[in-house]
């Protein structure tokens, strides 16, 4: 027999585990987000209920989404006293899946991939992707999502019912793309997972330079990704996000201040991490698929091979950059490529890229394009432009530590 307090740890252990897959599968039984969010949590309250008193299931996630099945078609009994068209919709959902294999393991996994995918559907607002997606696949609460972006629970709330109405009105299909639908739709989840990294890797503003809370649901919304669905380029993100992720414990002083790569303690440097990623960016290139992600990887492992920033193998990473702007042109890939070439070839070769850049138009508002020429000009010698582009760097800066950082080398030029 197990004490009340045993069985609670039990349910608390079920919970944390499995909760996001049986909400998935109650998703596709039920159809409703709502209803399936009540199911779990009319589930759950059961087995504190009933397991002291029948036991523990041989299979906990089977009974919590079958439980919550039933739950969900009773409510809606009760509710069809007072909306007939309840009735039908309950009567429906109970003739369907009575078989077993409704709740199996594999059918579940595949519920975790069409969640993901009907949270990262295209017609929904880029801002809502990574709302619903944070709210429903990783269970962040409302509260938790505003914290990490700076922004009060009501009005993430607000963004959350609109996804949710978008996704009801609209008919999206809770289901995974056809092959023929899958590098589109692979490509916008891709982007949701990489911008909640990115967010937690240098958040935009605030305080705090890095919020692991964010990169580390990123990197397990990677991992998930790559279990379920291992294409080249879904490898490819997860050994980015791992392989810069392993630097997190340098990349800030003890008070919190920025430490450029240049400057960082490599003994700090995750090698588990390191090792994960380098192997995962090595089958995703075996595959010959190249893939910015995957591109971004190598660029990545070239920075963990060298044991010192002096053995950079920057003619490496000026190579993979130039690959990487033939693939997939924006002005930051260019801008990162003007800086691995001045790293290559000395400070005016990558100084006259961004200048040429930044005549165009692009980046004028973008802190680091101008902490970038900055960096370039203070290198070859030119402080008076140096400082010129520190102090718009500054202006643009909404982080504190980059600005700490913006102020440290401007005084640093005297």
């Amino acid at each position: 027999m197990h004490t009340a307090e045993e069985l609670r740890e039990k349910v608390d252990a079920v919970y944390r585990s499995e909760s996001r897959r049986i909400f998935a599968t109650l998703i596709r039984l039920l159809g409703d987000f709502e209803l399936a969010e009540d199911a779990l949590h009319d589930a759950f309250n059961a087995a504190l209920e009933r397991w002291p008193q029948e036991g523990v299931p041989g299979n906990p996630r089977a009974w919590l989404v079958s439980t919550g099945r039933f739950k969900a078609i009773d409510a809606m009994r009760r509710r069809a006293r007072f909306d007939a068209s309840q009735a039908a919709i309950a009567e429906g959902l109970g003739a369907e899946t009575q078989n077993a294999a409704a709740f199996d393991g594999e059918s579940i996994e595949d519920d975790r991939l069409r969640l993901i995918f009907t949270c990262c559907h295209p017609a929904l607002a880029p801002e809502a992707r990574v709302v619903l997606t944070l709210r429903e696949v990783c269970g962040l609460t409302t509260e938790q999502i505003a914290h990490a972006f700076l922004t009060v629970p009501s009005t993430l709330a607000q963004r959350i019912v609109r996804a949710k109405a978008k996704i009801r009105e609209a008919r999206i299909p809770y289901q995974v793309p056809s092959p023929a639908e899958l590098p589109e739709r692979l490509e916008t989840v891709l982007q949701v997972v990489y911008l909640v990294f990115n967010e937690g890797y240098s958040a935009s503003s605030g305080e705090l330079h890095t919020r692991s809370d964010l990169s580390g649901e990123a990197i397990r919304l990677g991992w998930l990704l790559a279990e379920l669905l291992p294409e080249p380029e879904v490898m490819g993100l997860l050994a980015l996000m791992l392989l810069q992720e392993s630097r997190r414990d340098a990349r800030t002083s003890l008070t919190g201040d920025l430490i450029v790569l240049e400057e960082q303690d490599r003994s700090l440097w995750n090698r588990v991490q390191i090792a994960e990623g380098k192997a995962l960016m090595e089958k995703a290139l075996s595959s010959r698929r190249l893939g910015p992600y995957t591109l971004q990887a190598a660029i990545a492992s070239a920075h963990a091979d060298a044991p010192k920033a002096a053995a950079t193998d920057w003619v490496r990473i000026a190579g993979l950059y130039d690959l990487l702007v033939r693939l997939e042109p924006s002005p930051v890939v260019e801008l990162n490529r003007a800086v691995a070439i001045a790293m290559r070839d000395g400070p005016d070769a990558g100084l006259s890229l961004i200048d040429g850049i930044l005549a165009r138009g692009d980046l004028a508002d973008y802190h680091l394009a101008h902490a970038a020429r900055a960096d370039l000009c203070r290198r070859g010698g030119r402080a008076a432009e140096a400082r010129a582009s520190y102090e718009r760097a500054l202006t643009l800066a909404r982080q504190e530590p980059e600005r700490r950082f913006l102020e440290r080398r401007l005084a640093e030029l005297g």
